[in-house]
């Protein structure tokens, strides 16, 4: 561009300002310009890019940010909110008045600080307790009603395969594979019809082996509880032991000789003070336990207000109360009669009960023994006699006896003997009812500190006939899981843990038909629960624990155990090892189900479980598998077509669907030949069909077309010339559905075998032929694809794509 070209649109521009009243006009020099200009560029090298954008954008609203910038930089909040600078001590005037801010910001900061703390504990407090009451909310869903029901399904897990079965190692730890060991002996017993032995005594065995003294006393619990008559079969175990009580005498038994260990331990290791001697018995048991009682009674306060003499050196209730605690109501009649009068309605009393222990007690004498404690008793200031009346006579059962009631086992000890299963609601006796709702509701997990010692609060249960509660309460811990679990085996073989009605609900439930607070313990979900651990590495141990469910039924009737095996079988895929395999005689060998065969339980049953299901999760390769191994050929034979249909066409190379499902075909043709197929002749026949096309179309993929088509000349599917296709197109309407769905693929196959043939018949290398015959190879061939374009108009189907077209385009090429 020149200059007088620029000069002209500085003119331009100049009168178009002008001729613009909207901006006033600004005449500078070009020093004045030149100065702006690098003013404008100081300011933006020294301010940056961002302040520069900051510019723009507040300069565009008619903002001047240096202005408010050196406005803001005059304001601080430093003497606002700091302590003030102190000052020379001559200025008092100002001295005070600096004391007098520092005073007041120092009140600010603390009420401040102050604030801050108490919103911080306030916000905390709140969260606790909104998650305390959401875990009880979540508790009580557990432990609701059957309506609430729980649906735990599977889900894919990394795993570690079995050395004995995959190669890799197991899954189960030392505690686990021991108890695995008892099962699989147990269940070998029941397979061979021996005589079942105590599950509760081989497990506490098996216990005694792992040196735990807190998992020895549970199954010590055990054995004492289920020490009682058996329960048949026919009623319900929750029902009986609601109505019977049974376990109230086995608890107060285990807690009594517990007792007496413990007596024993004392005076061992203080024999000086016992003293003992004499005839060994309970009563110079419970002396020489006085006497050491005695010896220290500077840090016992139950021994200070001791009333009525003494017998044998020793003081009176003591005497007859340890006896007592022992079990020994014998050596406490003793200990009375010794004492001489006075005592005459409790002597009776414990003559009644010494000499008829299973029977009622005289309500005559009980009556008696209540009205002198409310008169005299009561106040006494001899706690073992206040605790002897109350037991023997059961006066008073909110007394809580903290004197002598050290221990959770003496206060349960009490709350059992002041149990009177004869007496009414109105009365004042303790029932069974009202003490599991002690345990359970009223004092709970939280005042026994159950989250620390769980082992403990299970005896606690289980000695109050709570057996579901507590097995519940022990499988949520990780140490003792594997011996909840156990305990459950056990107690259900003995038939003493009461079950759902339905198999769906959660793992503890309450059933409305049962007394308060009983619940119900879901065995087969517990059971499930802890098989998922092993299940895949041990599939033989998972067996031995599913065998357990086998008289359980589900929602659909049918029996748990083979549906855990089935469902095992899907997750773990090792059906040769589950269920054996078919030989090529017909015969199928022995898996691991075959050790539970009994007259309900049958490996082919589980083989046609899992088969169905694979069927609905349309795995039909695995199906075929499972049908097979459950005799059921025409399932074999049907799903086996279905495949074929659907991969007959494609060439067959190793290792694809195809040539896994052409295997099992061979297989079944090997084995099925005969009289004795079990299937209807119509899948024989698609089967048959089908396996011919295979092997045409290998024929046909492999070249050899000559094979190929002498198999089409035997089955008749397809026209070779016009005078068949009358015939072939009634036995297209006689065909299956998957035979008909290849029948587009077998057309292409041949049009394409005989547009080859016709080509190389044109070709150079048939020159050795005549005129003559070539010409009617050529007819025969032009004919041939003809009746081929036929056929596929007049079937009556639906041909896929563009088959008709291509057929015709081959047609029309080959003439």
């Amino acid at each position: 561009m020149d200059f007088n070209a620029l000069l002209q649109q500085a003119q331009k521009l100049t009168h178009e300002t002008q001729v613009s009243d909207d901006l006033p006009r600004v005449e500078r020099t070009l020093p004045q310009v030149l100065q702006a200009t690098q003013e404008l560029h100081s300011r933006v090298t020294q301010t940056g890019a961002q302040d520069m954008q900051a510019h723009i954008l507040l300069g565009s609203n008619g903002i001047d940010l240096p202005k408010i910038s050196q406005k803001l930089e005059t304001l601080s909040s430093r003497k606002t909110f700091e302590p003030l600078d102190p000052i020379a001590t001559t200025d008092v005037q100002n001295f005070l008045r600096n004391e007098k801010e520092n005073a007041i910001l120092a009140v600010i900061e603390e009420v401040h600080k102050n604030s801050y703390l108490s919103a911080e504990t306030q916000k905390w407090d709140h969260m606790l307790n909104d998650w305390k009451q959401e875990k009880v909310k979540l508790m009580n869903a557990l432990i609701g009603p059957s309506q609430n029901w729980i649906d735990i399904r599977k889900g894919p897990e990394q795993t570690i395969l079995n050395e004995t079965t995959f190669g890799g190692r197991s899954s189960l730890n030392s505690q686990e594979m021991a108890y695995a060991r008892e099962v699989h002996e147990y269940n070998r017993l029941v397979c061979d019809g021996a005589m079942r032995p105590s599950l509760i005594q081989r497990f506490a065995q098996v216990a005694d082996s792992f040196n735990d003294s807190r998992v020895t006393d549970v199954w010590e619990v055990m054995k004492y509880m289920t020490n009682v008559t058996p329960i048949p079969r026919t009623q319900d175990p929750m029902k009986v032991r609601c109505t019977q009580h049974l376990f109230i005498n086995q608890a107060k038994r285990y807690l009594e000789n517990r007792y007496k260990l413990f007596m024993q331990t004392v005076i061992s290791d203080h024999l000086r003070d016992a003293r003992r001697g004499g005839v060994p018995s309970v009563l110079n048991l419970v002396g020489s336990f006085v006497g050491v009682k005695l010896a220290n009674q500077g840090q016992n306060s139950s021994f200070m207000g001791l009333q009525d003499g003494q017998v044998d050196g020793k003081p009176l209730w003591p005497m007859v109360y340890y006896c007592l605690r022992c079990g020994d109501v014998a050596s406490a009649l003793k200990c009375m009669q010794k004492a001489g009068q006075g005592h005459e309605e409790l002597i009776a009393l414990l003559e009644e009960k010494c000499h008829n222990p299973d029977q009622k007690t005289n309500p005559r004498l009980e009556l008696q023994i209540r009205m002198q404690y409310k008169r005299q008793i009561r106040n006494a200031t001899d706690p073992y006699k206040r605790a002897v009346y109350c037991i023997v006579g059961c006066c008073d059962i909110q007394e809580q006896h903290t004197d002598i009631a050290k221990t959770t086992d003496d206060f349960l000890w009490i709350q059992l003997s002041l149990i009177r299963t004869d007496g009414d609601d109105s009365s004042e006796h303790l029932t069974c009812a009202g003490l599991q709702s002690m345990i359970l509701e009223q004092y709970g997990e939280k005042h026994y500190n159950a989250s620390e010692q769980p082992h403990l609060y299970f005896q606690l249960l289980a000695l109050t006939g709570q057996y579901e509660a507590g097995v519940e309460f022990l499988s949520r811990f990780e140490k003792y899981r594997v011996h909840a679990v156990h305990i459950g085996l056990a107690l259900n073989e003995l038939h003493m843990i009461g079950g759902p009605r339905n198999l769906q609900e959660p793992l503890l439930s309450v059933d409305f038909e049962d007394p308060q607070p009983m619940r119900r313990l879901n065995l087969a979900r517990l059971i499930m629960l802890y098989v998922k651990k092993f299940e895949i590495t041990d599939p033989s141990e998972a067996l031995h624990y599913f065998y357990f469910l086998r008289n359980l039924k589900d929602g659909e009737g049918r029996n748990l155990f083979l549906v855990s095996v089935a469902d095992l079988a899907i997750e773990c895929r090792d059906f040769d090892l589950l269920f054996g395999r078919m030989q090529r005689d017909g015969l199928r060998s022995r898996g691991l189900i075959d050790q539970f065969e009994s007259v309900h339980i049958d490996a082919r049953t589980v083989c046609e479980m899992v088969a169905e299901k694979f069927v609905k999760k349309g795995m039909f390769e695995d199906a075929i598998r499972m049908f097979d191994l459950a005799a059921q050929q025409e399932q074999a034979l049907r799903y086996t077509s279905i495949l074929l249909s659907q991969v007959v066409h494609h060439a067959n190379k190793e290792g694809s669907l195809r040539e896994r499902v052409q295997r099992m075909a061979n297989e079944f043709t090997e084995r099925y030949t005969g009289a004795d197929k079990n299937c209807d002749p119509q899948t024989w026949t698609t089967f048959s069909l089908l396996k011919e096309l295979t092997t045409f179309f290998d024929c046909y993929h492999g070249k050899n077309h000559q094979a190929a088509m002498d198999i089409l000349e035997r089955i008749k599917l397809v026209p070779l010339r016009m005078a068949d296709l009358d015939v072939a197109v009634n036995n297209f309407k006689r065909l299956s559905g998957e035979v008909c769905k290849v029948i587009p693929d077998l057309l292409l196959a041949t049009m394409d075998i005989a547009y080859t043939k016709y080509k190389a018949m044109k070709g150079k290398d048939v020159a050795k032929f005549d005129d003559f015959t070539k010409k009617n190879q050529l007819s025969y061939l032009r004919e041939q694809a003809k009746a081929l374009t036929n056929m596929a108009a007049m079937v009556p189907y639906r041909m896929p794509g563009d088959t008709n077209s291509r057929l015709i385009q081959t047609e029309i090429l080959m003439h």
